[in-house]
């Protein structure tokens, strides 16, 4: 993961609508960037529905809330409708964004050794600072580990 403190890596995606996202988007804003393994899968869904119905609060407090997946822009279109998602997604099929976020690696499954997403939130200050690195996400309770 990378660590409290450093600066977050630049990152450019597309959303679900195909529009162009980048960090630099976000200066001048505190960004909660969280990385997912799978739309519609139930620790996924638990953990954006968390964050929609605190997604309010969220705006209230300065932060701007983005999900970055490897899913495609359409399944994000999908997802998005499905839970009423008030937030962007990032379609990161070619893995530039989860890999330089240290978000791709290796997991365990059921005692098999595989590559996949790394289920994580960075919090990002105003500056383009990463203030908080989670990897240890509670899908259901996610918005109490970030506030």
């Amino acid at each position: 993961m990378l660590q409290k403190g450093t600066k977050a890596p630049y990152f450019e995606g597309r959303d679900e609508n195909g529009n162009t996202i980048k960090l630099t988007d976000f200066i001048g804003k505190k960004l909660v960037l969280y990385f997912y393994p799978k739309d519609s899968t139930p620790g996924c869904t638990a953990e954006a529905c968390d964050l929609r119905d605190n997604y309010e609060r969220f705006l209230s407090m300065g932060y701007e809330v983005l999900g970055v997946s490897r899913d495609s822009a359409a399944s994000h279109q999908k997802f998005i409708a499905k839970y009423n998602l008030p937030f962007h997604l990032i379609a990161d099929t070619d893995l530039a964004i989860l890999k330089a976020y240290e978000a791709w690696g290796e997991k365990k499954m059921y005692g098999k050794v595989t590559e996949g997403t790394l289920r994580t939130t960075y919090v990002i200050d105003e500056n383009g600072i990463i203030v908080d690195a989670i990897g240890k996400v509670d899908t259901k309770n996610h918005t109490a580990q970030i506030l």
